[in-house]
């Protein structure tokens, strides 16, 4: 598994944890000479939204990584985190439907999603405790 990728995966568990919903990673590296990754991911209040930002943003930063660029950040409805091979895309929920970004970027498969894996986690569990 290459850096970017792992980067990616802690980003968006990052967002998991901190409520984001339906958080994606696609792998843009066929796509865009850009990034290697988007992590998409989306939350009902902009307060949240600036919590996950702030989450995002201390935990790379005390490991050492921190953010080429943060936009949007005092607006909270699109906020875009640069990590250079990896950018983080945190949106409001009616906003990341009105830009569609899986849509436009539709070719990028998903390499990770929490929410299913996590969701798979827990069935598999609990189908173990039923047997």
């Amino acid at each position: 598994m290459d850096d970017s990728l792992e980067l990616a995966q802690r980003i968006a568990d990052i967002c998991y944890d901190k409520m984001a919903v339906n958080t994606l990673v696609l792998d843009m590296r066929e796509l865009s000479v850009m990034c290697d990754y988007f992590v998409i991911a989306n939350a009902p209040t902009r307060v949240q939204i600036a919590d996950i930002t702030r989450a995002i943003d201390d935990a790379m930063s005390a490991d050492g990584c921190h953010a080429q660029s943060i936009q949007g950040r005092h607006e909270n409805t699109w906020v875009l985190l640069d990590y250079g091979n990896v950018i983080v895309h945190l949106f409001l929920s009616q906003e990341r439907a009105f830009y569609n970004l899986e849509g436009l970027w539709s070719k990028a498969p998903v390499v990770y999603a929490p929410d299913d894996e996590r969701e798979r986690a827990a069935q598999s569990k609990s189908n173990s405790i039923e047997s």
